[in-house]
């Protein structure tokens, strides 16, 4: 009998289901992986679940291990931490993480896989993929000793730069958000919290996460003179509409993006995205970031919290998915849908 894990897929944009996915044994130089936890960004995934991945970012968009094409169906997902169960006898038993879409079961290769160090608690390392993010981020506009930093968008990508960039010698961070809710995520983090009216001004470096022009606007507005906007947000098929005159160019501003998928200029030379990876566990040994775990739901619920999560109706920096419990043998299973 072939064996048989399940993952989730989006079948229409707005609507997903869960199917059987075929789980073939591994071969020389792949694991089998049994996942524990994955975690579902309210920023990427949420936008891919409604369908607003624009046509020409189809291909620069598209996961490690995704199967189908935007718009849908697709299955995609690039947050899972798992248990190697078959595999080379160096990462049998271990815990690992993968970029890999919402799916109880799957076989890899082996070099796809990075293991989670003994000190990072499983359900807290699929914050990896964030922090990677953040780390690139850091590496493409480094704070110098005594920055004064703001970031825009107290999200998850913006939480954790904000969590990083608190750790350089003498830098003030201050986390801006139109949500006062999150000056308690910010005294979680140890850095200052204000709304954007109340955000303070002359900063050397400002990072933009909160995806809303609103907020990319009010970053030039409160960077210093010849001072760098870091944009981190990723806006799918929504248009941006920008003042670029007045303190803009007399101003000498600089406005860069960052993508996490390449490394930094200033690192690839030195570090692959391997290097990257192990760099963002190590850092998630600090327990802080468990304050961006902020909910929690089973495997077999995901057609009904993903919606839930788009809308807004589950508020959610990381939205952690659970397996323990859920059926996960490797004979044949029956699909789940709704």
């Amino acid at each position: 009998m072939t064996r048989t894990a399940r993952a989730f897929w989006l079948r229409t944009p707005g609507q997903g289901e869960i199917r059987p996915a075929p789980l073939p044994a591994p071969g020389p130089g792949e694991v089998l992986v049994r996942a524990r936890y994955s975690g579902v960004s309210r920023g990427t995934e949420t936008l891919v679940f409604t369908g607003g991945v624009p046509t020409g970012q189809y291909a620069a968009m598209r996961a490690p291990f995704q199967e189908g094409d935007f718009p849908a169906p697709v299955k995609y997902g690039y947050l899972s931490v798992g248990v190697v169960e078959e595999g080379p006898e160096d990462l049998r038993g271990r815990t690992v993480f993968c970029l890999h879409p919402h799916q109880t079961a799957y076989v890899v290769p082996a070099d796809a896989v990075a293991v989670v160090p003994d000190g990072v608690p499983a359900a807290r390392a699929v914050l990896a993929g964030t922090v990677e993010t953040a780390v690139n981020a850091l590496w493409d506009a480094p704070p110098l000793v005594g920055d004064r930093i703001t970031v825009v968008g107290a999200g998850m990508v913006g939480a954790t730069v904000a969590a990083l960039a608190a750790r350089f010698p003498g830098v003030r961070v201050q986390l801006v958000d139109v949500d006062p809710a999150r000056a308690a995520l910010a005294a979680a983090l140890g850095v200052e919290f204000a709304a954007p009216a109340d955000a303070a001004g002359g900063r050397d470096l400002v990072v933009h996460a909160s995806a809303t022009s609103a907020g990319l606007r009010r970053c030039l507005e409160l960077v210093a003179p010849e001072g760098t906007v870091l944009e981190l947000s990723w806006y799918g098929d929504r248009e941006v509409t920008l003042p670029l005159g007045g303190e803009f160019h007399s101003g000498r501003l600089t406005l860069r993006s960052s993508q996490v998928g390449r490394i930094a200029p200033a690192r690839r030379s030195s570090r692959s995205y391997p290097d990257r990876l192990a760099l963002a566990l190590d850092l998630l040994a600090d327990p802080v970031f468990d304050v961006l775990l902020t909910g929690e739901s089973r495997f077999a619920d995901l057609p009904d919290v993903l919606p839930r999560l788009a809308a807004g109706r589950l508020p959610a920096l990381c939205h952690l998915i659970t397996y323990d419990g859920e059926d996960q043998s490797c004979s044949a299973l029956p699909s789940v849908t709704t």
